[in-house]
C-alpha cells in the first residue's frame, strides 16, 4: 500500500502543467486574434476615408464646380430671356425667334440664321 507509483504523479502534474500552459497560450492567441481584428477593422476604416477623400477630391469637387457654373449660365441665360419683353428690337429679334423655334431632326439646339 505504500507504494506511491511516481510515475504516475510525474505524468499527471506534467499533464496538468502543459494543460494550464495551453489555456494561457489559448487565451493569448484569442487576445492576439481579436487585437489584430480591431487593427484590420481599423485599417478597413482608414481605407474607406482615403477612397471616399479620393472620390470628393477628383469626382464630386469638379461636378460641384460644373454644377455652380451651370446654374450662373442657366441664370444669366433666364435674365436675358425675361429681358426680351423690354427690348425696343422685339419684333425683329432673331434669338427670340431661335428661341421660339422648336428643333427639328432631333437637334437639341435650334440653329441660327445667318
Amino acid at each position: 500500500m505504500n507504494d506511491i507509483n511516481w510515475t504516475g504523479i510525474i505524468l499527471g502534474f506534467f499533464t496538468l502543467l502543459s494543460s494550464c500552459g495551453w489555456f494561457v497560450n489559448y487565451r493569448k492567441y484569442k487576445h492576439e486574434a481579436n487585437g489584430l481584428r480591431k487593427e484590420n477593422k481599423m485599417k478597413d476604416m482608414d481605407l474607406s476615408r482615403m477612397y471616399v477623400d479620393e472620390f470628393n477630391k477628383n469626382i464630386a469637387e469638379p461636378l460641384r464646380q460644373e454644377v455652380i457654373e451651370l446654374r450662373s449660365k442657366v441664370d444669366q441665360l433666364r435674365n436675358a430671356i425675361q429681358r426680351i419683353d423690354r427690348c425696343p428690337h422685339r419684333a425683329q429679334c432673331p434669338v427670340l425667334d431661335g428661341l421660339q423655334r422648336e428643333p427639328q431632326d432631333g437637334d437639341a439646339d435650334p440653329k441660327p440664321e445667318d
